[in-house]
C-alpha cells in the first residue's frame, strides 16, 4: 500500500515495496483525479533512500472517482513496475496522465515514452523467463522432511511475479527460492515471504545433482549444438548455479569425437547413462502437474519400449484402461494396433510406444468415463516429456498416431491427409510420419476393411523406410 503526501508543490508517494503495483495503481488514481502533473511527483520505495528533504507532510485526502484506461496498459504497468530502473513509477505515470488525454498513445510506436517502457516490459518479461528455466532447486533435509532450496540473482524485482510457476510446476514439493532482496517459501500450501539471502545460505549439491548431470550428459548433442545461439538464451552468468554447465567446455571439447561416436552407434546397444536418465525422466513424470488433467487421471502414463529403438510411435492419451493399468496401448485400440504391426512384419516389441498427453481426459457418464480430446494447451504442457523421451532414444523414425500426435510432434495443428504416406524432417533431427490413430478404426462405420487395409500398409511402409534408414 501507498502513502501519498503533499510537500511544498511536490507530491511525494512511498511505496510498500519495488514491485508495488498495486500501491503505484492506487496513487496514481488518486494524483491523476487531482490534476497533478508528471513533473510535480516523487516517487519512493519504502525502506530506500529517500530525497534530502526528508519525511513527506501528511497528504489530504484522495478525491473519490473512477476512469478507465486500455488494459493494455495495466498489462504493460504490471511487468515495468518490476524492473529496475528507479524511474519506472515516473514513466508510467507520464504514461497514464497522457492516456486520460489520448486513449490510443501507447498505438504510438514512434513515442519515446511507449519505445521505453515496452523496452524495459521486454526486460522485465526475459528476466522471468530467465529464472523459469535456469533456476536449479537442490535438496536438504530439515526437522520438517526435505526441502528443496535454489539460489538466483534476477536483474529486475521479478521473484514475486515469477513465483506462481514454481508454485504450479512443484506444488507438492516443499520448497524455498533465495534472492539477494526477497525470499519465498511453499509448504504445499501456502506461499509465504522471507527476507532476502545470500549465495552462502544455500546448499551447494545434493543426490539428485548427479542423476540430472548424468540426464545432461546423454541428451548433449554436440553435433546441433551452436555455441552463439546457446550463449545468447544462457549467459555464462547464470551458469555458476546450474550444475549441468559445469559439464559444457568438456562435452564442447570433446564434439568432433563424440560426433564420430554417434555416427557408429547404430549398433550399439544403449548404454547404462541412458537407461538411468530415462528412469530419472519418468520418475519425474510420475508427479507431473504441468496441465490440470492429473488431478482426474489415476497416474501418469509414460512411454514403454527399448531405449534403442528405430521406430517410436506416439498416440494421442491413455485411454480408460491405459489409465488403469499403467501402460500405453493396452486397451481395444491397442489391441488392433498389435494386429496391424504383427500383419505389417513390425515387432511391436523392438518399437517405442508412448502418447503425446500422458493423463487420461475423460468426461464421467455415471459409471463410465467417456474418452475427451486434449485441448492445445495441454498438448503443449506435455511436449516436454515427448521431447526428452525423443531426446534420449534418437530414433531415425517417429510415427504420429492421430492428429493430437501430429500436433505434439510439429508443434502446430496439421492433416493427417496431407501429411500421409511420406516422410518429414524434424527440427531436432529424425524424420516423422503421419498415420490414423487406431481408435479412428474402430470409430469407421462403413469401408472398416479397407481403411484397416490401408493402415497396416502405411505400417508395412514405416517399417521398411526404418530399414532403409539403418
Amino acid at each position: 500500500m501507498a502513502t501519498l503526501a503533499t510537500r511544498q508543490a511536490i507530491r511525494t508517494v512511498r511505496l510498500a515495496a519495488p514491485d508495488d503495483f498495486e500501491g503505484w495503481r492506487e496513487a496514481a488514481r488518486a494524483l491523476a483525479l487531482v490534476g497533478a502533473a508528471p513533473s510535480e511527483v516523487l516517487w519512493e520505495v519504502a525502506g530506500a533512500e529517500t530525497d534530502l528533504f526528508g519525511a513527506p507532510a501528511p497528504a489530504p485526502p484522495a478525491p473519490a472517482g473512477l476512469f478507465s484506461v486500455p488494459r493494455a496498459f495495466v498489462a504493460l504497468a504490471e511487468q515495468v513496475i518490476c524492473h529496475r530502473d528507479p524511474e519506472r513509477f515516473a514513466l508510467l505515470y507520464a504514461m497514464l496522465v497522457k492516456l486520460r488525454e489520448r486513449p490510443d498513445a501507447l498505438d504510438d510506436k514512434a513515442d519515446p515514452l511507449v519505445h521505453r517502457l515496452e523496452g524495459m516490459a521486454r526486460a522485465v518479461r526475459r528476466d522471468i523467463h530467465k529464472m523459469h528455466a535456469f533456476l536449479r532447486f537442490r535438496e536438504v533435509e530439515t526437522e520438517e522432511g526435505p526441502r528443496f532450496v535454489a539460489w538466483f540473482e534476477p536483474d529486475h524485482h521479478v521473484l514475486r511475479a515469477a513465483a506462481p510457476f514454481f508454485v504450479q510446476r512443484f506444488a507438492t514439493m516443499h520448497w524455498s527460492i533465495l534472492t539477494p532482496e526477497l525470499s519465498v517459501h511453499w509448504d504445499g500450501e501456502t506461499l509465504a515471504e522471507g527476507p532476502g539471502a545470500s549465495r552462502a545460505d544455500a546448499p551447494d549439491g545434493d543426490p539428485v545433482e548427479a542423476v540430472w548431470k548424468t540426464y545432461y550428459a546423454s541428451i548433449f548433442n554436440p553435433a546441433r549444438v551452436k555455441v552463439g545461439a546457446m550463449l545468447r538464451e544462457m549467459p555464462k552468468k547464470y551458469w555458476k548455479n546450474m550444475p549441468e554447465t559445469a559439464l559444457v567446455p568438456a562435452l564442447l571439447k570433446g564434439a568432433q569425437a563424440r560426433e564420430s561416436a554417434m555416427a557408429a552407434a547404430s549398433a550399439v546397444k544403449v548404454g547404462d547413462n541412458v537407461g538411468k536418465s530415462w528412469d530419472a525422466v519418468r520418475a519425474e513424470a510420475m508427479h507431473c502437474t504441468r496441465c490440470d488433467l492429473y488431478k482426474c487421471a489415476t497416474q501418469t502414463v509414460f512411454g514403454e519400449g527399448p531405449l534403442d529403438a528405430r521406430i517410436v510411435f506416439v498416440g494421442e492419451q491413455p485411454g480408460d484402461q491405459e489409465d488403469l493399468a499403467g501402460k500405453p496401448f493396452v486397451g481395444p485400440a491397442g489391441q488392433l494396433f498389435d494386429r496391424a504391426l504383427a500383419d505389417a512384419g513390425v515387432p511391436r516389441e523392438r518399437t517405442y510406444v508412448t502418447n503425446a498427453v500422458k493423463h487420461f481426459k475423460f468426461e464421467r457418464r455415471g459409471k463410465r468415463r467417456i474418452h475427451e480430446k486434449p485441448n492445445g494447451g495441454e498438448i503443449a504442457a506435455c511436449r516436454w516429456w515427448i521431447q526428452q523421451e525423443l531426446a534420449l532414444i534418437r530414433p531415425p523414425l517417429v510415427v504420429a498416431l492421430g492428429a493430437t500426435a501430429a500436433r505434439s510432434l510439429f508443434g502446430k495443428v496439421v492433416t493427417i491427409s496431407a501429411l500421409r504416406g511420406k516422410g518429414h524432417k524434424l527440427p531436432d533431427g529424425g524424420e516423422a510420419w503421419v498415420t490414423v490413430h487406431p481408435s479412428f478404426l474402430l470409430r469407421v462405420r462403413d469401408d472398416r476393411e479397407a481403411e484397416y487395409e490401408r493402415f497396416v500398409e502405411d505400417l508395412r511402409r514405416i517399417g521398411r523406410r526404418a530399414k532403409d534408414l539403418a
